[in-house]
Order: C-alpha cells, then structure tokens, then sequence
C-alpha cells in the first residue's frame, strides 16, 4: 500500500515535488478543477439558498478515476492544491468527489516549490478553510447568474458567441462611462516653449542644457511671437538652486504591480505574465505569483542583506516591512519574489529570464538604502520678455548600485531632507 498520496493542481509541480519528498509519497495532478457546474444548464437552485449543481465535465472523469483508485490505497491523502481561494475550492473538490475521510486527509499549503518549504508544509497541516470555498462558490455562482442572463441579449442585439460576466459587464461599463466623458471633453489648445542652451561643463567643454518656458502659451500667433523675440534676446542665469532629496523603493511585487511593470518595460501582455510566472513558480524560481500582500518573509529579508552586502557594501542595506494598503490583502502570503535570492540569473526561456530579472531587481532595491539625490534647479530670464524659462536635473549620489536600484524606484516617494 502507498502510504501518502499528494494530490497538486499541475503536473509539472507534481514532478518537482515527488523528487523532494522521496520514496515514500507519489504525487499526482488533478489539472486543474475537477469539477463545474453543468455546462448546459443553469445549474443553480435559486429556491434552495442558491444551491449549486455539480458534475464532472467529460475530459476529467479518467482523471477523476485514477485519482479514486490511487486515494483507497494511500494511508494518507495530502491535498496540495494552491493557497488561494481557486486551489482551496478545488481541495473541498476532490474531499467530496473521491469520498476522503478525515482521518485520513490533510490538507496543506505552500507559496514557494523549494524542499524546506514542501516538507515545512507536511509539518504543518490544516484543515480546509471553508470560508475560502464558500467566497469561490460565490464568485462562480455569480458569474452564472449574471452569465446566463446577459449573454443571450448580447448574442441577439451585438454578435453569436459573446459571453457576459460579473466582472466583464461592470468593466465594460466603466469603460463606456469614461470613454464617453473624453467624448464631452473640450479640449484647449496650449503650446510648450523648449529652448536648448549651450553651457560649459567643469571642464570648459559646451554641453546641451534643456529649459523650459515657465508658462504654456495660448495661441500660435503668441507662440510665434515669442519666439521672434527670443531672437534678439540675451539670456541670463538669474538663480542656481540645489536641494538634497531622497528617493525610496518601491514595494515588492503583488499580482497587479508585477502585471503593470512586465506591461511597462517588457511589453507583455496580463495573460502573458501570469503564464511565464505560473512556469517560474513551478519550477521553483518565485513564490506564489497570485497575491496581494507587499510582505517578505524573515528569509527573504536575511538573505536580500547578505546579498546587499556581498555585492555593494553594507552603506546600501537598508531592511523594510512594507505594509500592504490593499482592503482585505491576505497578510499571511508572501509578496512575489525569488525563492533564493542569491540568484541574480537563471536558465529559462529568455521571457522567463526577463521577468524572473525583474523580480529580483523589485526585491533587492526593496530592501535597499533609499537614493540620495541632488536637485538643481537652473532659473533663466529673457533681456527682452518678461518670461523665464526653467531647467531642472537630478544627480544621485550612489552610484554603485543604480543598475539595480534605479529603475526600482518609487518616483512618488520623494522627502526633502
């Protein structure tokens, strides 16, 4: 008899995770959901508290047979399925389909595929969190509801095939809300004056120093105008001033940051994100990449100094608990970030090593000294106009680190010493 049976949403985990627990557990993948509600019909008894109707969709019942053959052998059925509320519907899933006892079922959970943290979550089982079943219940009896009675208008009135949902038809709403706000909109035209000056530099050399008019123009003609004065004009440096600022990191990742981020500097798309970062976190490379929760584990922080240390000195190490704003963010969870932060690189494809580089960059700076930053604002006036224009240029004071800290940083947290 097998004496532990593991059962984990995806295979790829299953096969990480047979290799650390050994001879003892064998591990295999319900893929996913196992099972829905009835596809064809409504499937919800409105009458009986919203009382949902379940069945196992054709393409998992070999599943779902195997995984009942492999359970009555185990001694113990460990069900592994991820830590939010989808995997912990998916456990309530498969304790009621494959008829698990409770004596002989654990449930447990992990947000990074790494030994310590496997066999740490063995140490420490659980029961299902029914109320994290109860909100998906809700979530997908909702999406029904609401599903089943938009899409057949929008099938008649737009196009075949549309579907509608709880989230779909609010957003679109929103959407349409606001595009028709930028359509009431009346703009005015304004025009921004950029004069290029030629200065010397600490070694007498002439360098370019871009400056701005301090004020928008309203119209072409005074535009025009101005400009033609600007010929003739002798222009003057009235004032120099320099203020010492200091700028500080942003949080680790969440689900949403490293979505907008990987949006930002790598083109990818949400769904393309969340797949290389389902592929780097079953292969053990990141934590849980579905979370809301800006915290580091004493772990993360620990070896984030050393590291700190190793490669800048210990001027740049700067330990931070970020507290997540987020209504409701599940504090337990981890924010997204390598399992081992010694590794700045890693094998992969190359949009795995863009993102993993990424959240490695995010997590080191989070922990990081804030920049110091020197400020110089140049004042230019005209010898004929009454106008000024403005030069502005930061220079950061360490500069030992900003391959990895500048791009990291948070432009909004900005203290004057």
């Amino acid at each position: 008899m097998q004496k532990n049976l593991v059962i984990v949403e995806s295979p790829a985990k299953a096969k990480t995770i047979e290799k650390f627990l050994g001879k003892d557990y064998k591990v295999l993948s319900s893929y996913g959901h196992i099972r829905d509600l009835k596809k064809k019909e409504f499937s919800i008894d409105i009458d009986k508290d919203f009382k949902p109707h379940y069945e196992i969709p054709e393409d998992k019942k070999k599943v779902v047979e195997e995984l009942k053959a492999e359970a009555k052998e185990a001694e113990t059925v460990w069900l592994a399925s991820d830590e939010d509320r989808e995997g912990e519907a998916i456990a309530w899933h498969l304790y009621e389909v494959l008829k698990l006892q409770p004596e002989h079922t654990k449930r447990i959970v992990f947000h990074e595929i790494t030994k310590s943290a496997i066999l740490k979550a063995i140490e420490q089982p659980r029961n299902i969190d029914i109320n994290l079943v109860d909100a998906q219940q809700a979530r997908r009896i909702l999406d029904r509801i609401v599903g089943f009675e938009l899409s057949p208008v929008l099938w008649k009135k737009v196009k075949p095939a549309l579907s509608a949902g709880r989230v779909q038809s609010v957003s679109v709403r929103l959407i349409v809300e606001r595009e028709r706000e930028i359509q009431a909109f009346q703009s005015e035209a304004s025009y921004r004056v950029t004069a290029i000056f030629l200065v010397p530099d600490a070694d007498g050399k002439l360098v370019e120093m871009k400056a701005e008019l301090a004020r928008r123009i309203k119209t072409k003609a005074e535009a025009q105008k101005l400009l033609e004065s600007c010929r003739s004009a002798t222009f003057t440096i009235n004032d120099i001033s320099t203020r010492p600022l200091k700028k500080s990191p942003a949080a680790p990742f969440t689900t949403s940051t490293l979505q907008q981020e990987a949006a930002r500097k790598l083109g990818f798309t949400v769904a393309q994100t969340m797949m290389v970062a389902q592929r780097l976190y079953e292969s053990g490379k990141i934590t849980y990449m579905r979370t809301d929760s800006v915290n580091l584990s004493e772990l993360a922080v620990n070896s984030s100094k050393s590291v700190i240390a190793s490669m800048m000195g210990e001027r740049y190490v700067y330990p931070r608990h970020f507290a997540t704003k987020t209504k409701g963010a599940q504090e337990a969870h981890e924010a997204i970030r390598p399992t081992d932060m010694e590794n700045a690189k890693i094998e992969g494809s190359p949009q795995e090593r863009k993102l993993y580089d990424l959240i490695w960059k995010r997590t080191i700076a989070s922990q990081m000294a804030d920049a110091e930053v020197e400020k110089t604002t140049v004042n230019i006036s005209i010898s004929n106009e009454l106008d000024t224009f403005n030069a502005t240029g930061e220079v950061v004071k360490f500069d030992g680190f900003l391959h990895v800290y500048r791009e990291s940083i948070d432009d909004d947290a900005e203290q004057e010493d």
